[in-house]
């Protein structure tokens, strides 16, 4: 990646940097406690004086590496931030953890890695069996971004019932719980930097590129970095929710192009009102050039697919005309 100026100012403040906060209550989240110094957020004060020190050297180069990509997905990727937001709070998860998928995929549903770990949140073909979902050839439902989804909660709790903090989650996630419990019994110690030697180089380097990843999007606010009165009146660090149940039935196609969403509708013949309830910002996002997830139902897609071509012409044929 090339030197980015924006960030290299931002870096060369961070010492400096202070985030306003709305009220001045305390929030306290044990589940994150390696994260913070002292174990808790205070809101009242600077998000990178309360960041554990030793965590500060590996934030600041990975924010130089990858930085520039991490801003631009806080707008591509609303959309499937908006998603995981409201599976992770069925299971009573933090809504952070939706950046455990940043790390894995970068919110790509088709990526395989070297070892075989497929989809959005890279998951093993012997956890996905585990619970229920189909693998291998084109119907891998760990490619598909709800299911996918449900399957990383259900491992994620599972972990944390066992090891109580999210930082050694997101590291058993990665390395295997059996790692996790070799390092903590070899250190006698919980605390991830405790014992992060212990661990392999891929998942400590792992878990400080969650702490990164947190800090670029959750450094003004966030639901572990929120007062308790936001908290309560928002629900999550993004005000749009989308109800799963309706998720259950849609199809993410990812779109470029100045597509209009009411030329999506006719042709599809859907009411505006839902297809814009799915795909907030939906014109606005392509104008400015971003790659869309657009929702639609999952016995739409061949339709869409058949007409993508006419619904884009006539999208751009109404934008030269002013209409």
């Amino acid at each position: 990646m090339l030197f980015n100026k924006k960030w290299f100012v931002y870096l060369s403040i961070i010492p400096m940097l202070s985030f306003a906060q709305k009220d001045t209550v305390t929030t306290v989240n044990k589940g994150f406690k390696s994260l913070f110094v002292n174990n808790s957020f205070d809101s009242t004060k600077p998000y990178n004086t309360q960041l554990n020190p030793r965590a500060i050297s590996f934030v600041q180069e990975y924010i130089r590496k990858q930085g520039k990509e991490l801003d631009k997905m806080k707008g591509w990727g609303k959309s499937y931030f908006n998603l995981y937001d409201g599976i992770l709070k069925q299971y009573g998860i933090p809504v952070e953890m939706k950046y455990l998928s940043v790390i894995e995929s970068h919110l790509q549903s088709n990526l395989v890695s070297w070892a075989g770990a497929v989809g959005p949140w890279q998951l093993m073909d012997y956890e996905a069996k585990r619970f229920g979902l189909k693998v291998g050839g084109a119907g891998d439902e760990r490619m598909d971004y709800i299911k996918s989804t449900h399957v990383a909660c259900k491992l994620m709790k599972e972990l944390y019932s066992e090891f109580g903090d999210w930082l050694l989650v997101v590291a058993a996630y990665n390395g295997g719980a059996g790692r996790v419990r070799n390092a903590i019994k070899k250190n006698k110690s919980k605390e991830f930097w405790d014992l992060q030697y212990s661990l392999m180089e891929e998942t400590r380097n792992h878990v400080k590129k969650f702490i990164a990843t947190h800090y670029v999007f959750e450094g003004s606010g966030g639901v572990t970095t929120l007062t308790a009165s936001e908290s309560k009146k928002n629900g999550s660090n993004d005000k749009v929710s989308i109800n799963d149940t309706i998720l259950q039935n849609t199809v993410i196609i990812e779109l470029s192009g100045r597509y209009k969403a009411n030329v999506v509708c006719k042709y599809l013949s859907i009411d505006a009102a839902n297809f814009n309830q799915l795909n907030p910002n939906f014109e606005r996002d392509l104008a400015a050039g971003k790659r869309y997830p657009m929702h639609i139902k999952a016995d739409l897609k061949t339709l869409f697919t058949e007409h993508k071509n006419k619904i884009l012409e006539e999208s751009y044929r109404l934008l030269i005309e002013g209409k």
